[in-house]
């Protein structure tokens, strides 16, 4: 039902929209872009359209509406369509973008070389046969994955197949409580350590973009690292236990587990010279990540560049461009591109500040401690969460008017805006209830191993827990940090 009238019902708000009186404080390019939002969130919630046929509907729309509405910095013309249009293609010319295309070349060297596979497999020969241990296993699969293939999508894809396998080698039914708490496992793993990593999620590259572009501050991959790891692995162990107790499997231990792993890793082979080439150029590459600001003046973005095209050169690489292009997703990089677009203009029109005055008036914020707006926000994102299918979109949507929120409250009393909206988007990375919640969900729930019940009631309690935790770490590490005022 709401694939079919979710088009209509967006441009009806967004009809509504347009034809109100403008708001106090808000000018018509504000409003305007705040009908384009409501009508993207319904798009996006709804999935009326395909991902990139929804980036191509609202570059036209912003085109179209702001090219029509008086200029802010001069309201006696219009701004004009070419105009309009740079809003509507701004995106697309930020380092994020570049970012999350070239993970997206590194996932696909993974795949192509089989090194994601056989780090998996590897990691999970070495922990036994006892279920609770190839638990841990799957856990630690994800969170190593995690610094190697940038697209949590692509981990996950990588995870299922040999996770299937296993539990085919195992004489375990597909049907068993043991398959479905890995199969679990292996989706909520990657979704906890797309916080723990800067780079293990495209919806990061948002909000370090807006960081980077509103707030004049670029977050290091080790800055980001050492305020989020911490929050990852003791997520990490917590997803253990709640599995545990939620699903037990049938047995405590597997018979023959062991010679199934071991079997998958022959068949694998010895190393091929592209998948030396590939960890030698994917540990070149962490490093150099990890170590930027410290040994030498190189950002994320461009070392990632730099691993890129030494895949891509002749002789020296490992695929060539007519290997990738068919296997690389270019409609997630155009809502990638097409959300930063969207977010810069609701921030370049003050519209963001305006819904972010009426957020602070309705919940009263400007009372609040920093840890108690910090609660407030972090819960709001976590409702809203259960309507998005896409975190990309979600950062895209709300960063912005999380930024401008905690603007507002600066001028009040002092928070660190810079801190507090990367805590933020960590929260945005909770997609852990519901399988539409985030794509590698919906890649585990097509295994048809689980079922929504069991994404839902385990994923309740992770969330509880990690909403949890985040108060507990804002009060004390993260205050040591300095990240929250």
């Amino acid at each position: 039902m709401g694939k079919k009238y979710g088009l209509i019902l967006g441009a009806l708000v967004l009809l509504v929209i347009l034809f109100l009186p403008t708001p106090a404080g808000l000018t018509i390019a504000g409003q305007r872009v705040l009908g384009i939002l409501l009508f993207s969130v319904i798009i996006w919630m709804t999935e009326a359209v395909s991902y990139p046929v929804s980036s191509i509907i609202i570059i036209l729309l912003m085109t179209i509406l702001l090219g029509m509405s008086p200029d802010p910095a001069s309201p006696a013309k219009l701004l004009g369509t070419s105009h309009a249009l740079k809003y509507g293609l701004s995106g697309f010319s930020t380092s994020a973008v570049t970012l999350v295309g070239g993970a997206m070349f590194i996932a696909v060297a993974m795949v192509k070389t089989g090194l994601d596979e056989r780090i998996a497999l590897v990691i999970l020969s070495k922990i036994g046969t006892k279920t609770n241990r190839v638990l841990i296993g799957v856990i630690a699969v994800g969170f190593i994955l995690s610094f190697f293939v940038p697209s949590t999508t692509a981990r996950v894809s990588c995870m299922v197949p040999i996770i299937l396998g296993i539990i085919n080698s195992f004489g375990v039914s597909m049907k068993s409580r043991f398959a479905a708490v890995m199969m679990i496992a292996v989706a909520q793993a990657d979704s906890i350590w797309n916080v723990g990593i800067k780079t293990a999620a495209a919806q990061n590259m948002i909000a370090l973009n807006f960081i980077e572009k509103q707030l004049g501050y670029y977050i290091s991959w080790g800055e980001w690292f050492i305020a989020a790891a911490p929050f990852a692995a003791i997520m990490s162990v917590a997803l253990y236990f709640i599995l545990l107790k939620l699903i037990p499997p049938e047995t405590k231990e597997i018979v023959g587990g062991k010679e199934a792993v071991a079997k998958a890793l022959q068949k694998l082979g010895p190393m091929s010279r592209d998948e030396k080439k590939l960890m030698i150029i994917s540990l070149g590459m962490l490093f150099l990540w990890a170590t930027e600001k410290i040994v030498h003046p190189l950002d994320t973005t461009t070392i990632t560049i730099l691993a890129v095209t030494i895949m891509l050169l002749p002789k020296i690489g490992i695929m060539d461009w007519k290997y990738v292009q068919n296997r690389i997703s270019w409609g997630t990089l155009m809502l990638f591109g097409t959300g930063i677009s969207l977010g810069s203009t609701i921030l370049s029109t003050k519209a963001a500040h305006w819904i972010a005055q009426t957020i602070v008036n309705k919940f009263d914020l400007y009372t609040m401690t920093a840890f108690g707006i910090l609660a407030v926000l972090s819960l709001f994102l976590i409702v809203i969460h259960l309507g998005f299918a896409s975190a990309t979109a979600l950062s895209a949507a709300m960063i912005p008017i999380m930024i401008s929120i905690l603007q507002g409250v600066n001028q009040h009393h002092s928070v660190n805006i810079i801190g507090m909206t990367m805590i933020l988007q960590y929260v945005i990375c909770f997609g852990f209830i519901l399988p539409v919640n985030a794509p590698q969900n919906l890649v585990v729930f097509s295994t048809d191993t689980v079922t929504a019940r069991d994404f839902i009631r385990t994923g309740i309690p992770i969330t509880i827990v990690a909403y949890l935790l985040i108060l507990l770490m804002a009060a004390t590490y993260w205050k040591w940090l300095g990240l929250i005022w």
